[in-house]
């Protein structure tokens, strides 16, 4: 089923995120290692917490709920493997590839990874409900 839209006050949250709040049911929260698209966020489990971040990587805009979250809790782009902290929306390691190629590429990592820690992703607030989540 779909995410749920409510409507909350506009200008309430100073770091940009959407209008609107998404609602998530329990069961529509993926297990540990999955994420789903819930909106605007990409959503999942790190070290069993729900977390909630912008979908699009920083490197070449996949959206990241195709992605997984890996063994140290990060949320892992699908594309090319560009590690994200979930709490922060920091990247902490960069693109093991670009455009159709996969492999080394140590100049280009190390850029992308520099604006990668600048340009974050967004962090919804993620609020426990009875049956769900509010997120926001």
């Amino acid at each position: 089923m779909p995410p749920e839209r409510t409507n909350r006050p506009e200008g309430d949250d100073a770091r940009g995120t959407t209008d609107h709040a998404v609602v998530l049911r329990d069961e529509d929260v993926p297990a540990a290692g999955a994420v789903r698209a819930a909106g605007p966020w990409a959503v999942g489990r790190s070290r069993a917490e729900v977390f909630a971040v912008s979908r699009r990587c920083r490197h070449q805009l996949a959206d990241l709920a195709r992605g997984s979250v890996d063994a140290d809790g990060c949320l892992v782009c699908p594309w090319h493997q560009s590690r994200y902290d979930v709490r922060t929306g920091e990247m902490v390691s960069g693109p093991k590839g670009f455009l159709g190629y996969h492999g080394p590429t140590p100049g280009y990592t190390q850029a992308v990874l520099a604006y990668g820690r600048h340009l974050r992703l967004r962090v919804a607030t993620v609020i426990r409900r009875t049956g769900g989540y509010l997120l926001g």
